[in-house]
């Protein structure tokens, strides 16, 4: 009989933990960062942006956005059909693939922490580990938005173009390599072209904090409120037996169909 009093009575401990709260913090966080920069960093070493900036920076940058954030492009790049209002409007596109390894591993190392806490969870102590993922996330995007400022220089010159304009000259017709030249075709495409082998555009880039800030907190929220519902083996609460039988079946069927999906993308990628 005492001994199942006090089995009970741990399973409902309402101390929180923080010890344990913080270090399965620290290491959901840094796990998803790095698997995150990872992602980035071998994206753009595969497209070659590393040849025209630093790697570090852009990383940062990537990460930012695959977190929610915002990064604004400046400088001139009229030379590559964009004005100058259009150079300072801010990136809105979203690397999915660096997301998503954020999101699997922010996820399987919040659940791992909560499956330790016994098969009923205290919501303050729930509160407390989603809560420290989330401000620790935060903080560290805070960092990225330091270091995520970078100028790229464009140079025309060395993208190969001037092969099909003979050398980048205004005149004469237009030489393709394998098959000659094939004559003047009213001047537009050869003056073009030789534009922007002459090109030389230095474009920056700056992660905006504020909105990278918001975003990450919205995004890690999000990420670990999904994982809960779609997470069948996670303790919740007290009082929370509904969510576990209504919600929970069709969030995780939800959840297995869309990574079947991406996992079938990428198997059809590759």
């Amino acid at each position: 009989m005492n001994s199942a009093t006090s089995v009970r009575t741990a399973s409902y401990d309402t101390r929180v933990p923080w010890g344990d709260v913080l270090l399965s913090a620290i290491a959901a966080v840094s796990w998803a960062l790095i698997g995150m920069a990872g992602t980035a960093a071998l994206g753009l070493h595969l497209l070659g942006a590393d040849a025209t900036g630093s790697l570090g920076p852009m990383t940062a940058a990537v990460v930012a956005l695959g977190a929610g954030g915002s990064v604004t492009p400046t400088g001139d790049v009229s030379a590559f059909g964009l004005t100058g209002a259009q150079a300072n409007t801010a990136v809105t596109i979203t690397p999915l693939g660096v997301s998503l390894v954020g999101a699997l591993l922010l996820s399987y190392f919040f659940l791992r922490s909560l499956r330790a806490a016994g098969v009923v969870i205290a919501p303050a102590e729930l509160l407390a580990r989603a809560g420290s993922v989330i401000a620790l996330f935060v903080a560290m995007l805070g960092g990225l938005a330091w270091a995520g400022h970078d100028v790229i220089t464009i140079d025309g010159s060395k993208l190969g173009l001037d092969k099909l304009t003979g050398g980048g000259g205004s005149g004469g017709g237009v030489n393709i390599p394998g098959i000659g030249d094939i004559g003047d075709i009213g001047g537009l495409l050869p003056g073009k072209i030789s534009d922007l082998v002459k090109a030389k555009a230095a474009v920056g880039f700056t992660v905006d904090t504020a909105p990278t800030l918001l975003g990450g907190l919205g995004w890690s929220a999000g990420i670990l409120l999904i994982a809960l519902l779609a997470s069948r083996r996670t303790p919740l609460p007290r009082g929370w037996e509904a969510v576990h039988r209504v919600v929970r079946p069709a969030a995780s069927a939800l959840v297995a169909v869309l990574l079947v999906a991406v996992a079938a993308g990428l198997a059809a990628a590759a």
